[in-house]
């Protein structure tokens, strides 16, 4: 009896025994086991900015008006000209009689071209306007603020003798003759104008004038009123023919204009130019600009009969009467 009361109490001895080794292996799953480390969440590849394209800075025909044409490229063709047309480095851009354009660089600069004047684009970038006046009026507005300097040459050659206007900011006006002869007024801020080897600084209501192969002119004020002495013929004089050689002279570096047709005054302001005439009367006007803003105007009236006189015989002949056989 004793022996089988102790195998009783033997038996759930060896059954807690073997749930406990059972359990052994669980608990050192559950609590002793170095659980792995977590994975880490996928790392996004950094995207690389692609730098886009950097946009050439251009010209845009902002105005114009009458025959304006513009050559794309030293050796491109000219073409008529449209309202909005981009211009870039060595684009030319010309303006007929009575016309007129106006070119801007965004909001920095606006050159506004008068009849009768050609431009070339030489170098463009955000900061630098360089154009060529190959002759011809121009008038430039720098806005100051813009951080943005503007230069306006008369010749493509790199030599002591090419004249130069530069500004970052103010208004000024510039005549070149394509001879040599250059003017440059300024109505707001000052310009810096450099010419055989010479500097000056043109403020606001001042002038300064290139003759070919000397150095820009002390500045001096922009004159109240323009010299304008044209050579007509006398008043009541008839002319023969239909042609005349009309001469005068203005202030050096001033614009001519006869007809409406722009001409170019030698560095003394004297000029002449041919027109032709049409029968009966003639109202023939030439008209100066000058850098200041003032226009001055000289106007004739002109009578021409070609009609080849009538000779006394001839009207002789005209009333004879023939005698009756």
């Amino acid at each position: 009896m004793a022996a089988s009361s102790s195998r009783k109490r033997q038996v759930p001895f060896l059954v807690g025994l073997v749930l406990i080794l059972a359990a052994l292996p669980v608990g050192w799953f559950v609590f002793l086991r170095e659980l792995p480390a977590p994975t880490p969440p996928p790392v996004a590849e950094p995207k690389v900015a692609v730098a886009e394209p950097k946009k050439a800075v251009e010209l845009e025909l902002k105005d114009i008006d009458g025959l304006v044409e513009v050559r794309h490229g030293r050796d491109g063709a000219w073409t008529r000209a449209e309202k909005g047309m981009s211009l870039r480095a060595t684009d030319m851009v010309r303006t007929g009689n009575g016309a007129y354009a106006v070119l801007v660089n965004g909001e920095a600069v606006e050159v506004r071209m008068a009849a009768g004047t050609e431009v070339s684009v030489e170098e463009l970038t955000d900061s630098l306007s360089r154009l060529l006046l190959a002759n011809g009026m121009a008038t430039t507005t720098v806005r100051s603020g813009m951080r943005h300097t503007f230069e306006l040459k008369t010749t493509d050659k790199e030599d002591k003798d090419a004249a130069v206007a530069r500004t970052g900011g103010g208004t000024f006006t510039m005549t070149n003759n394509g001879k040599g002869t250059v003017n440059v007024g300024t109505r707001d801020g000052e310009v810096t104008l450099t010419g055989n080897g010479k500097v000056v600084i043109v403020r606001a209501g001042q002038q300064s004038i290139v003759r070919p192969g000397e150095a820009p002119s002390e500045p001096a004020p922009v004159p109240s009123s323009l010299l304008l002495k044209v050579e007509w013929p006398g008043d009541d004089k008839e002319l023969r023919q239909r042609e005349l050689v009309v001469k005068g002279q203005t202030d050096p570096g001033n614009r001519v204009e006869v007809e409406g047709k722009p001409i170019h005054a030698d560095k003394d302001g004297h000029f002449e130019q041919e027109v032709v005439l049409k029968e009966g009367r003639n109202d023939v006007k030439v008209r100066v600009l000058g850098v200041g803003g003032l226009v001055g105007e000289d106007q004739r009236k002109l009578a021409v009969d070609t009609t080849p006189p009538v000779t006394t015989l001839g009207k002789l002949r005209k009333t004879a009467k023939v005698a009756p056989p």
